[in-house]
């Protein structure tokens, strides 16, 4: 460089004939060339940026060209949207020079080089990495974390999740549970993160609840054992015997995912962080109320529901079913039930007996025949020209079997619940006469 005199004015300083010293201008310009070697990791400005690559100066005897396959870790990119002229931007040394003499470079692998050490570092701290999710694989997510991170969909969330498509570009914090640099795995668990982090707060919930009490949750899953639902800070298990007072064939056909329901805690399991919970005791039990409105001697109408060897089964009421007992079938023995009743014939019983406890009730077809006192339910409906003061069915002509018919089809179109789909209110075949008759001892 030159000088500046007194006066502040420039002097340029004297090229003399060895100023090279001894030098040639190509050895001079040589000097000033950085030199690279294959898998350096170098850096430099841009200054192109076309459809297909990227060239960087890096002070080199010619501008290094990044492919666009090599600038991100991200499939398909658009170069203009990695990188913009004047960037400074790492480079890993692909070839010094390929067929055309060009100097190849990748961004992605020099960032791959550097995010290793990293995340190293990282998982033998037992940290987090933070990163975008910019793909959905099949069996997970792929994260940016300075390479490509593997998230399988089972350790997305504290339960599976089946639709990964709305997580792409949520930046996510996840633990690195697997790591292989030889072959280029890494495999991330965001559910171990949740459950880091939830451990205090998992914990002070389960401690705040208490069997017997009533929460309100929102159903989560439903499997073939039971439902989860989502109390608000944990999921609770409904087992499917505690779905409902009838018996459930599968829970779906009793709860979906997103109802809201109201249970009752059964129990909490605080070492394995497990909760019981009820939708069936928050529900009125139908044979409770049974017991509650009927009584021993009254007479009830209802349906064959199933044969055995020892008798018949009868519905009386929703979810309720009784036996009538082979001896209490007729008034004259009986080798099979069979010869006194078939499956979905609807036929007035006499209660013998009802235990509640054992959740079992004693019916007499033979006892019925005989008369007696008709359950309330049956009263209210058909009115007082059916019965007298007391109760007993007494027919009354008045009461014609036209109408009867009618009652009784209006009767259980309201009930619903001793009939089928089918034939909802008609009698069945083998069914006394008129349903609105008394019965007999020869209709049995």
């Amino acid at each position: 460089m030159g000088t500046f005199d007194e006066e502040g004015r420039y002097v340029p300083r004297q090229v003399v004939e060895d100023d090279l010293g001894g030098m040639s201008i190509d050895e001079a310009y040589t000097q000033t060339m950085v030199d690279v070697e294959d898998g350096q990791i170098v850096e430099g400005t841009v200054v192109k940026v076309d459809r297909d690559e990227v060239l960087l100066d890096i002070g080199y005897k010619s501008e290094g060209v990044i492919p666009a396959r090599e600038l991100s870790i991200r499939n398909d990119v658009d170069p203009a949207e990695i990188v913009s002229l004047g960037d400074r931007v790492e480079a890993l040394v692909l070839q010094k020079e390929d067929k055309e003499g060009r100097l190849v470079l990748s961004k992605k692998r020099a960032q791959y080089e550097r995010a290793w050490g990293a995340i190293e570092k990282t998982k033998e701290e037992d940290g987090v990495v933070t990163g975008p999710v910019i793909e959905v694989v099949k069996g997970g997510l792929i994260l940016d974390i300075g390479l490509r991170g593997f998230l399988p969909a089972s350790l997305v969330e504290l339960r599976r999740v089946r639709d990964l498509q709305p997580y792409v570009g949520r930046t996510l914090e996840a633990k690195i549970i697997e790591l292989d640099k030889n072959r280029n795995n890494v495999v991330l668990s965001r559910r171990a993160w949740l459950e880091e982090t939830q451990k205090e707060q998992r914990e002070d919930f389960l401690h705040n609840l208490k069997p017997g009490e009533v929460r309100k949750g929102v159903v989560s899953s439903v499997v073939n054992f039971g439902a989860f639902v989502d109390l608000g800070g944990m999921d609770g298990l409904i087992h499917v015997s505690e779905l409902s007072w009838k018996h459930v064939d599968h829970p779906g056909s009793v709860v979906q995912v997103g109802d809201e329901v109201e249970v009752q805690v059964l129990d909490v399991d605080l070492d394995r962080e497990r909760i019981s919970l009820s939708l069936k005791a928050t529900q009125q039990d139908p044979w409770q109320e049974f017991a509650s409105n009927h009584r021993v001697g009254e007479l009830v109408y209802g349906r064959v529901t199933k044969l055995v060897p020892f008798g018949a089964f009868v519905q009386v009421g929703d979810g309720i079913e009784g036996l009538v007992h082979i001896s209490e079938m007729s008034a004259h023995h009986v080798d099979l039930p069979e010869q006194v009743v078939t499956p979905g014939e609807e036929l007035w019983v006499k209660i013998i007996d009802l235990d509640l406890q054992r959740r079992r009730i004693s019916l007499s077809i033979k006892q019925a025949a005989e008369g007696g006192v008709v359950a309330a339910e049956y009263q209210e409906h058909f009115g007082e020209h059916a019965y007298d003061e007391e109760g007993n069915y007494i027919g009354a002509a008045e009461f014609e079997a036209t109408e009867g018919q009618e009652a009784w089809a209006e009767y259980f179109a309201e009930q619903g619940q001793l009939t089928g789909a089918e034939g909802v209110g008609e009698p069945a075949t083998d069914a006394p006469a008129e349903p609105g008759d008394p019965p007999s001892a020869a209709e049995s």
